[in-house]
């Protein structure tokens, strides 16, 4: 694990991954001007990372059915 990934499994709906992509940087562009985040007064360029990161969670709930990971249809 690591505090800058995160692990979601959704449906394979057409058009949904690249949705949460978009919908992510908008909520947090990648920006690594100092001016921008102040995490990024650090030396790293990743605050918007922390922050996509923070929005989609850590934790993944997966279903199990006869003992095999259930991804559904």
């Amino acid at each position: 694990m690591h505090i800058t990934a995160s692990v979601f499994i959704n449906d394979d709906e057409r058009g949904l991954h690249p949705d949460f992509g978009v919908w992510l940087e908008a909520l947090a562009p990648f920006n690594p001007d100092p001016n921008v985040y102040h995490h990024n007064r650090t030396g790293e360029d990743n605050a918007d990372a922390h922050l996509k990161r923070q929005v989609m969670g850590r934790e993944v709930v997966v279903a199990i059915t006869n003992g095999k990971l259930d991804f559904g249809p």
